[in-house]
């Protein structure tokens, strides 16, 4: 069947290059637009043309050569991709061989002139025509990708339910998606990449077009959807117009013309009726649609329109003895489907010339070899008036021995006479056909009660399915609430632990198991802190913990400001043993919260694993250090200040 675009239903391109060279700068092309009849020429730069073709998306883009439009097949598949998906590319000169444009053209009757913009002119009517091949680069098959529209990045917990929230989206736009195909009954496959809370990605293989699917290519939020269609493996060639079959045509004439289309097996294919279309379109219409073996009417004589058409296609004639009445009409389409009485009346005539030849086309068959077509014996007998015998040696592939037909011919009869024989064939023919039809009957009637047992069964499936569905959910729900208590006290038991070995520590501390170290002495824990800085200071509460009366061992004591030392003031520790020097501000403070603080070097301190010990009589006598120094620097203060206050006192008596 011939599937191409009509040229009056949809917008045809045809192109050739102007100026320049694809492979150069700047190339113009000739385009010439067919649209409902009018022709409009113009010449444009390549990307105006790729504007022109996304916007109007033409049916077909006719071309002498692809190759004046891409400078190598890898440009060529490029170029394919970005074509909206309902254009297709049509070389009118043929495939990888392609004839020249003028041959084509002439052989079809075309105008064709060497001017570029009458070589597109005559491209875009051929592809119109259905002359050339289809440039393809891809399948019918398209791949839609439903994904992560984010990183789920790094972290802890709160990393795990993003983690969580995304993979779960990602499997509810998945759903979205299998359920928009299946309501548009596409095919497909889903492989589907199961991730920690749902999905990461699924990917559906749909046998469809990118136009054709219910989803488009976006992102939002966490997810987002491509959509691509699959590559062959290179540049194909397809036959713009595929091999038509032969057909019986029923034709209504008349203010409205309806025609049908029935197979030579007696299936109706096509039907089409119009009040404006004129001979040449219905003419182009059956062109399309098959090649006529038999031209029927439902009257008596056959109207001289009908035998026009059968002249036109050189196709043998059929009508009844007298007008088929109109129940014989609707009893003999009453299973098929038309729009209006004229596609009914056209049918209803398709039909009957099949009945009236179904045996002759059955010993046709029958007497044809498999290795000849049975369609075209078949158009050769019935149309050309051959017998099997003939037609089988016009098609035979031996064109140099062709036998001759050695067959007698019959003696000369009178019309009575044929007429006598064509009912006698008739009565036999409708005879047999009665007979097939009440086994036609039977074999239908089992059909139903077999189609009707199939039902059953599938909705007893359906409903188990439907049940199993329901309990997978559930306990997908269910597995989803355990994951989650189980991460929660995963959780837990990590903090615990945490908490369980900075107890652990303390633990050390306060119990006289460093046998090593203590030998019976006094000891005390001492926690160092290697900086004295903000977050020295947050690392080592985070560790052990700073509590009052700690005694704290800073490693290096320089550079803290107000905030810092202050921070430290706020543990209030039993002594702070340094190591360098404390800033001004940071010895100020320290000093007016009574905290001691002493070097390092007065105290032995031992350090164990990550923690440290000293004696307990060295903090103490260090605290007695501090003391002292302590209760001097109040002495000098006091006394600095009645200095002060003596020099003022003098000052002010000078003075008066």
């Amino acid at each position: 069947m011939n599937a191409r675009t009509h040229a009056l239903d949809s917008v045809v391109f045809g192109v050739d290059i102007q100026s320049g060279d694809i492979r150069g700068d700047a190339p113009s092309y000739a385009l010439v637009i067919l649209d409902d009849g009018s022709v409009t020429r113009d010449v444009v730069s390549y990307r105006k043309l790729l504007r022109l073709i996304d916007s109007t998306e033409p049916a077909l883009i006719g071309t002498d050569n692809a190759y004046e439009l891409a400078e190598d097949k890898g440009a060529l598949v490029q170029l394919l991709r970005s074509l909206p998906s309902s254009t297709k590319l049509v070389q009118v000169t043929g495939a990888e061989r392609p004839e020249p444009l003028s041959r084509v053209a002439s052989r079809h009757g075309v105008p064709y002139d060497k001017k570029p913009m009458r070589e597109a002119e005559a491209a875009a009517r051929l592809a119109a025509m259905g002359v050339g091949h289809e440039v393809a680069a891809f399948t019918n098959t398209t791949t839609v990708k439903v994904s992560r529209g984010r990183s789920t990045g790094k972290g802890g917990w709160s990393q795990d339910r993003y983690t969580r929230r995304i993979h779960g989206n990602v499997r509810k736009r998945a759903r979205e998606v299998e359920s928009k195909l299946d309501d548009a009954s596409l095919a497909y496959e889903m492989d589907v990449t199961e991730k920690y809370g749902g999905y990461s990605n699924a990917v559906f293989t749909v046998e469809a077009t990118p136009d054709e699917l219910p989803v488009s290519a976006n992102r939002s939020g966490d997810t987002r959807i491509e959509i691509e269609r699959e590559c062959l493996d290179g540049i194909e060639y397809r036959p713009l117009v595929q091999r038509r079959d032969r057909v019986i045509v029923g034709i209504d004439p008349g203010t409205t013309t309806g025609v049908a289309i029935v197979s030579l097996d007696g299936r109706v294919l096509e039907t089409y009726s119009s009040r404006t279309a004129d001979t040449a379109a219905v003419t182009e219409w059956i062109i399309e649609h098959g090649r006529p073996v038999i031209v029927a009417a439902d009257v008596y004589p056959m109207p001289e329109t009908v035998e026009k058409f059968r002249r036109s296609f050189d196709a043998a004639g059929w009508n009844p003895n007298s007008d088929i009445p109109v129940d014989e009409k609707l009893h003999r389409t009453r299973e098929e489907s038309y729009e209006n009485d004229h596609e009914r009346d056209a049918m209803a005539a398709a039909l009957y010339a099949f009945d009236d030849h179904a045996e002759q086309f059955d010993r046709i068959t029958d007497k044809t070899p498999p290795a000849f077509d049975r369609e075209e014996v078949i158009a050769k007998v019935v149309a050309g008036e051959h017998s099997v015998e003939t037609a089988l040696n016009a098609l035979s592939d031996d064109d140099d021995t062709t036998e001759e037909d050695t067959s007698q011919p019959e003696p000369k009869r009178t019309p009575e006479q044929k007429r006598i024989a064509a009912l006698e064939q008739q009565v036999d023919r409708l005879s047999g056909h009665v007979e097939t039809l009440k086994a036609k009957l039977d074999e239908r009637d089992e059909t139903i009660e077999s189609y009707k047992e199939q039902l059953t069964e599938a909705k007893r499936k359906e409903r188990r399915e439907a049940r199993e569905r329901r309990e997978v959910t559930r306990l997908k729900r269910e597995i989803d609430r355990l994951e989650r208590e189980r991460d929660d006290a995963e959780t837990r038991a990590d903090e615990l632990d945490a908490k369980l070995e900075r107890l652990k520590r303390l633990w050390k501390l306060d119990h006289s198991d460093f046998s090593d170290i203590a030998e019976g002495r006094n000891l005390v824990s001492v926690k160092i802190i290697e900086q004295f800085t903000k977050g020295a200071i947050a690392d080592a509460e985070e560790a052990y913990g700073l509590a009052t009366g700690d005694v704290i061992y800073l490693r290096d004591a320089s550079g803290a400001g107000r905030s810092t030392a202050q921070r430290l003031v706020d543990v209030d520790p039993r002594i702070v043993l340094r190591d360098g020097g404390l800033s001004d501000i940071a010895s100020e403070l320290l000093f007016e919260a009574d905290i001691p603080v002493a070097p390092a070097e007065e105290v032995t301190i031992q350090e164990v694993d990550e923690l440290a010990v000293a004696r307990e009589d060295e903090i103490q006598a260090a605290i007695a250090g501090w003391q002292e120094r302590a209760a001097e620097r109040e002495r000098e203060k006091s006394a600095n200040m009645v200095d002060q206050i003596i020099s003022e006192h003098r000052a002010d008596g000078r003075s008066g």
